[in-house]
Formats: structure tokens, sequence, C-alpha cells
């Protein structure tokens, strides 16, 4: 698995290709496995393959004109709702403890996601740049509803060199910081 891993790439250029169903629904099916707080399983996904509602997806994250190079965008949305029974909307400064479990749960997901679309053979990358006004209308997404993000997925077009990562010994503390 840590191959997988190591060679797991943010892909921001596709191949006029479509993506078989069959892998779309393995990708998804790899999200719907991935663990969360008290089984709750808070995420949800909207598959868009039309040009037009791509063309929309991409306007609201910021025109990044490559975003529409990929034949498929899979929009990853918390449920806020599955922790929190009283009515609420929430966006990017919410302050309430369990919205922040529940996009960290629903980012577990879309992390295996994008593990199994690169074994599947596919490029992704999970873009992040919208805020939840721009990208919510566009998607018909309830206010109590959060978007942690679009992930672009086709058939890469490019083979980006590893970035640099920090050495293990940088970043790991033992009992306290």
């Amino acid at each position: 698995m840590i191959k997988e891993i190591e060679m797991r790439r943010s892909i921001r250029k596709y191949i006029d290709k479509p993506v078989e169903n069959e892998k779309i629904t393995e990708i998804l099916e790899s999200a719907r496995l991935a663990p969360s707080g008290n089984n709750t399983q808070p995420w949800h996904y909207i598959v868009v393959k039309s040009k037009e509602m791509r063309q929309k997806i991409m306007e609201a994250s910021h025109n990044q004109k490559w975003m529409i190079t990929a034949p498929v965008f899979i929009i990853c949305v918390a449920d806020v709702k599955c922790r929190i029974k009283e009515d609420i909307a929430i966006d990017d400064n919410s302050p309430q403890d369990e919205v922040k479990r529940i996009i960290r749960d629903t980012a577990i997901s879309t992390g295996y996601m994008l593990l199994q679309a690169n074994n599947l053979g596919l490029g992704v990358c999970w873009v992040a740049e919208f805020t939840q006004e721009e990208i919510r209308p566009v998607l018909n997404i309830p206010s109590d509803k959060y978007v942690i993000g679009v992930i672009t997925v086709g058939y890469p077009n490019e083979t980006p060199k590893p970035r640099p990562r920090k050495n293990l010994k940088d970043i790991i503390h033992y009992e306290l910081w």
C-alpha cells in the first residue's frame, strides 16, 4: 500500500477519454467503506459528468480552467444532520465542534477515493478553492451540508514528479510535543 501512496499525484491535465462507470462505482465504494466517528457515515457524493455542470462547478471553483479537462467531478459533501439534529446553517466560519468532526470523517472517506482512483489507473485532484456560498447553489446543496471538495477524475495526461516531503523525524513526536 505504501507504494500506491508514494505514487499518488494531483493531476491537472487529463486525456479526452470517458471514465468507465464501473471505475466510478469502485471509487465510491472505497469511500463508503471508510471509518467514521460513531459510524455516522456523514458523507454524500454528487457525480457530475455533463460538460455544462462541470463548467458551472469550475467557475464556482475560482475559474480553474484546467478542471474542465477532467471528464468526471465527484463533489464530496458532509451531512451535518447525521450528528446535529437541530436546524443549523453551516459555512466556512461555523464554530461547532461536531461540524469539524463531520468534516474530518468525510475527508477520510475522500482520501480513500483518491487512493482507489490511483489504484485503478486514474488521475485525481482534490479542489477546495471555493466558498460554500459559491458552490452550494450550483448543485442545489442545502445550507446544512458542507462541501469539502470537488474531486476531478480522469485518465492522466501528465506525470508530475514527486513533490518534496518532510522527513519523518521532522514531523513525529512521542508522548508530548
